[in-house]
Order: structure tokens, then sequence, then C-alpha cells
């Protein structure tokens, strides 16, 4: 085993747990993506013997897999980690119990976790034990990377994230022209990484209809972590050789759609190996939002990665439901045949729904802009 002698200080191990913690985000399954780094003293210096982060479906947990790592060095360490331990029997023993068992002496936190479950038992069950517990380190940081459980957890709804892509004259597609680029291929590349970080993705039937997309990872040697697609569909219009129907049985497809819904449909969309999920709908045959979300997070979705269209996405903004907005802008104007998404100037329109700019970055001869409502983080504090 190679150890890593250093200088550091506290907040670049929660730093480096943080980091870690990323590593199998939208892959941990209805768990928070967290991470731990514990650090021993041997021959005099302090070194990193064990690293972790939350496995792939959720299990084992970070600490688990770091304890695991570091085995007798444990033994007076220092671990890190973004999340409260757990504190109650699930499917696995409690982390709680694991450090305690393995002779941890100090334990630095940087979150509590809300989960009724938890929600300070963790500490309350290392401080019995001797253990020296901090907590609040690099908190802000990790309460924005744990967003999607922490919004479904405190609030009962997923983190909702959407993506569109406008041109400079704010169009996002040109009338009649289904899946029309406005950006280029980097944009594309970076759409499939946000794909990959989130529990599913969500569309509109209006989508699958136009464009008939596939909604998968196309990231060479990452093809398998394309997450589950939602599709909304409160008057069942999805057809039965819609991609995400015909491959269902290889990428989840779960169909949300009213309780009036043909029976006959429903039982076809199973039969073809989609998951239909009913909920409760408007008066105009639409799903209702808030109940499909609340649905989705009563079967463990955290984050929602939302890809849809210019009637979705406005109806989701107006409803306050949009938690993070990616807004891509590309380089061609379209004129007059575009298609208008949001009323006046993106940027603008988000500025007026109660977004903050908190990103840019530039793919290729695209930039990419990332937006966060600050009510949404501020909701999701409890516990």
């Amino acid at each position: 085993m190679e150890y890593f002698s250093l200088s550091f200080s506290d907040d670049q191990m929660m730093d480096l747990a943080l980091r870690l913690g990323r590593r199998c985000a939208g892959a941990t399954a209805e768990n928070p993506a967290v991470g731990c780094v514990i650090t021993a003293s041997r021959e005099g210096s302090w070194e990193i013997v064990g690293r972790g982060w939350t496995q792939k479906g959720g299990r084992p947990h970070a600490e688990r897999v770091a304890l695991a790592e570091a085995g007798p060095l444990a033994r007076g360490a220092t671990a890190y980690v973004t999340l409260e331990p757990c504190s109650h029997h699930g499917k696995s023993p409690p982390c709680a119990e694991a450090l305690i068992e393995a002779g941890v002496a100090r334990v630095v936190c940087a979150h509590a976790d809300p989960d009724s479950r938890v929600a300070g038992r963790g500490f309350e069950m290392l401080r019995k034990a001797g253990i020296v517990v901090e907590t609040g380190l690099l908190e802000a940081r990790v309460h924005r990377h744990l967003s999607g459980f922490l919004s479904r957890t405190v609030r009962g709804r997923p983190w909702l994230q959407a993506k569109m892509a406008f041109s400079p004259d704010g169009m996002i597609g040109k009338m009649g022209v289904g899946n029309y680029p406005v950006t280029g291929p980097e944009a594309k590349a970076r759409t499939y990484g946000l794909r990959m970080k989130a529990d599913a993705i969500l569309v509109g039937a209006d989508t699958v209809l136009i464009d008939d997309p596939t909604l998968t990872v196309r990231l060479p040697g990452l093809e398998d972590t394309s997450p589950i697609r939602v599709v909304l569909d409160g008057r069942a219009r999805v057809p039965f050789d819609a991609q995400l129907v015909t491959s269902a049985s290889a990428v989840p497809t779960w169909v949300m759609t009213a309780m009036s819904a043909p029976e006959d449909w429903c039982n076809a969309m199973e039969a073809r190996g989609c998951t239909v999920l009913r909920v409760k709908a408007t008066a105009a045959g639409h799903v209702d939002l808030l109940a499909a979300l609340e649905a989705l997070a009563a079967r463990g979705i955290n984050t929602i990665f939302a890809e849809c269209g210019a009637a979705l996405s406005r109806a989701l903004l107006e409803g306050g439901l949009i938690d993070e907005f990616f807004l891509y802008r590309g380089t061609t104007p379209i004129g007059v045949d575009g298609l208008v998404a949001l009323t006046g100037e993106p940027e603008a329109a988000l500025a007026s729904a109660g977004f903050i700019f908190e990103t840019s970055h530039r793919l290729g001869q695209d930039k990419l802009k990332t937006f966060v409502r600050s009510a949404s983080l501020k909701s999701l504090y409890g516990g």
C-alpha cells in the first residue's frame, strides 16, 4: 500500500474528500455521494492512509471504503468526511459504528445529515465514544455538492437542473426542424457529462415526438453510465416505436402519465420494458409537475437533468421548480425562423426568476453559464 506523507491543513483534506465524493455522483442510487479521507501520524509525520467514496449503487459507504484501505492505521487517526456518518442500521451497519470500532480519534465533518434517521445521532454516537467531532468545515461547498440528496431529504423532491442552448439572438432551434444544432461538439460532450452526474433525465412528450432522442451518455468508455430516462406524458402520446421505448430494456425508461391514461397503452408500454408511473394531472391533461417530482423523490431520485422544450421549460420556471440552469450560447444566429423559449433575453429571464450567476466555461466556440436559485439552496437546510 502506498502512503502519502505531506504537510496539509484540515481545509485541504476536506477539499480532497469533497473531490473524492464527486467521483460516483449520479450512480449512488438514493444515497448521497460522500467522500472520506483518513490521516494518521506515522514516525512523526501525518500521512493519508485511507481514501474512499460512496460506491456505485450506494454501497459500501465512503467511510467503510476509507477504513478498509487504512486498516490498523485508522486507530488514533483523523477522518475527514463530507456528510455526517450514518447512525442507523439499514442494508449495512452504521458508519459511525465503524469509525468507533476502528479506533479513530477525531472526525472532521462538513455537513450534518438531515435524514430523520441520522439528524445528529451520528455525531452523538461518535462523541459518546470519546471521539473528537468538529463540524462545518467547507460546509457551503459540500451543501452545493449534495444538493440532490439534501433536496430529496428536506423538500421531498429532487434537485432539478435544466439545460437549454440558445443562439446569439435567443432562439433554441428552427421552426419545423427537429433537433436543430445550436451549439457544437464540445457543448454536446459537456451535456453527456451532465447527464452522467444525474440520477435521471427528464423530457416532455413533445420532445419525444419532435426529436425522438435517446438521451444516453455517448462518451467513449462511459456508455454504461446513462441514467434513467423520464418522460412526462399525461395524454399518452408517446409512440411505441420511439427510441426511448425500444431501448428501455437496455437503459431504463420511466413514463409518467395521468391516472386516467388508457390501460391498454400503459400495459403496452410496460410490455416493452418501460416503467409506467401514474400521477395526478392538471385540468388540461398534463402531468402535475410537483406531483411528478415528489413521485420521483419517493423512488430515490436525487437529481434530475431536464432537457425539455420551450413549453415545459416555461412551466417549470413559472412553477419555481427549476433549481439550477445550464445556459449554452452558440455563435450562429437563427433569425426569423427561430423558436423562442423564454420571454425576453434568456439571462434576464433567469434573473427575474430568482437565479444568480455561478460559473462560466468556454466550450470550443460556445459558452456555458450556470445559474442557481439562491432560494433553492437556502431551502435545503433542515434537521
